[in-house]
Formats: C-alpha cells, sequence, structure tokens
C-alpha cells in the first residue's frame, strides 16, 4: 500500500480512537456481537439530510413504538408520520413504511443480504444499500456520501475543484479495511464530520455538490407545516388553509393527498388511517 494510503488510514483510525462517537445507538451490537438490520436501516434512513443530534432521540423513540419490521408494517401511515415529526423530508417516513411492508411480504420479515436486493426497497438507493451491507453484514460495500467525500478530498485532492465520485470511488476500494469495513466507515463518517467543523464543508469542491435550497418559504416547509397541523388532529379545511396561510397551500395538500400522506373526507383533512 503507497505510504500516503497508510498515512491516511493511520489518521483516520487514530482520530477514531481517540474521539469516535462510540456511544450511537445504532452502533450497539447484540450480545452475540451482531447488529439489528431493522435498526441500521432506521438509522440510515433517518440520517439522510438530518444531523445526528437531531436523529438520536427521534430513533430512540421510533423504535420504542415500531420495535421491528413487523410492527412497522403493520402500522398505519398517518400514525408513522406522526412519529416522524420533527425529522423533516416526510417521504422518508412513507418510504420505510413501505419498505417494512415489502420486507415481510417478499422477504419473510428478514432485511435482504444484497446491495441489489435492498436497493428495490423504496428510498434505498444505492448508496444507503452499501452503507446498510457495511454497518449491519460487516461486508467492504463500497458507498460514497458528503462525509465519506470530505475526507478523501481532503488528503487527496486539496486545491482541487470538480472532483469526480469516480476518483473517490477508486481511493476507496484501495484502503477499505475487508476485515472490518463496519469499523473502517464508522471512522470515515466521524472523521469527516469533524473536518466539517474544523476546516468547512470541503465537499463543496466534489463535482457533484449541489447548493441546498433554502428551507425558510420553501414548499418542503409548508408541507411539513401541513403534517404537523394534521398531527394534532383532523381539521376542517378552511381552518387549514387559513393556518398554512400561504397561496400555495391548496396544492400542497392536492399533492399531499395524492401521494396519501393525508386524507380528505368531506370538508375534513386528516392523516391516513
Amino acid at each position: 500500500m503507497p505510504s500516503a494510503h497508510t498515512h491516511f488510514l493511520r489518521t483516520v483510525c487514530s482520530y477514531y480512537r481517540q474521539h469516535g462517537r462510540h456511544d450511537l445507538p445504532w452502533r450497539q451490537a447484540a450480545p452475540d456481537g451482531s447488529f439489528d438490520s431493522y435498526n441500521i436501516l432506521l438509522s440510515e434512513v433517518m440520517l439522510q439530510q438530518t444531523q445526528v443530534p437531531r436523529v438520536i432521540p427521534k430513533f430512540t423513540a421510533f423504535l420504542q413504538q415500531f420495535p421491528d419490521f413487523a410492527s412497522l408494517a403493520r402500522a398505519s401511515l398517518g400514525s408513522v408520520l406522526v412519529a416522524w415529526q420533527g425529522l423533516g423530508y416526510n417521504r422518508r417516513a412513507k418510504y420505510l413504511w413501505q419498505a417494512a411492508q415489502m420486507v415481510m411480504e417478499e422477504y419473510g420479515g428478514t432485511l435482504p443480504q444484497t446491495a441489489e436486493d435492498l436497493a428495490r426497497l423504496p428510498g434505498i438507493g444505492a448508496n444507503t444499500a452499501g452503507a446498510i451491507m457495511a454497518y449491519a453484514y460487516n461486508e467492504p460495500a463500497i458507498f460514497i456520501e458528503t462525509n465519506i467525500r470530505t475526507v478523501f478530498i481532503h488528503h487527496f485532492f486539496q486545491e482541487q475543484a470538480g472532483v469526480p465520485d469516480a476518483a473517490i470511488r477508486e481511493l476507496l476500494e484501495q484502503t477499505v479495511d475487508h476485515h472490518n469495513p463496519r469499523t473502517f466507515y464508522w471512522a470515515l463518517m466521524d472523521y469527516g464530520t469533524h473536518l466539517k467543523q474544523v476546516v468547512g464543508n470541503i465537499s463543496r469542491a466534489s463535482k457533484t455538490y449541489t447548493k441546498q435550497p433554502r428551507f425558510s418559504g420553501s414548499l418542503r416547509q409548508l408541507r411539513g407545516r401541513a403534517l404537523q397541523l394534521l398531527a394534532a388532529g383532523s381539521m376542517p379545511a378552511s381552518r387549514l388553509l387559513c393556518e398554512l396561510n400561504d397561496p400555495r397551500a391548496a396544492q400542497v395538500l392536492h399533492d399531499l393527498g395524492r401521494e396519501h400522506m393525508v386524507q380528505q373526507e368531506g370538508d375534513e383533512y386528516h392523516m391516513p388511517h
């Protein structure tokens, strides 16, 4: 292994040994050393677009209400959306609910153990499937996300712009720990979080980088507000539109209804049963 790779691995592993987030709830093994694949799936979906401190309490509360695939699959979408409140990107909750149903119906209640089958689940792309393979099954899958980009760009592509994922993937394939990829990726994730805090968002140098749209005033904010209001109980359309107080509200409610994330009966809106 080239000396640059060795130095890189020593740096990442040293940081993880001293400062790694070893106490995260989804990183806790069962007494036999295994990791619950449902917990891993849940954490990976929650961590999409959401920072760890916000996820931890929601992860714990969600598990208490829906501890496994069976309980999640038989729940109403409305109850899942209510439990998801505070995390944003509410489509993730719907996809997770649909994935649980698919796991129960097509895989006998056991999460698939190949990246190809995992990627068939709603809301699970290739990178999330790779993360699940590494964290749930300790397989040396190759996947790239923001923290991983941050680490490799910082160490191998300083002062460069438009760094392609293909170049990062090549380095990742050369350095991934085939004996314990789970810990290897945990170390990358934690070191990447550290670099963002001390150096800044280096991933802007990635060719794939796109600026996050403003949340304030966005349709996403309006959708979340509508679901938040209905999580407290059903509401007449006139009052709901008044509470939302936005010219786009009627279209948002129509879209949420089309996606089966809210229901309308007569003049009343409510969460889906």
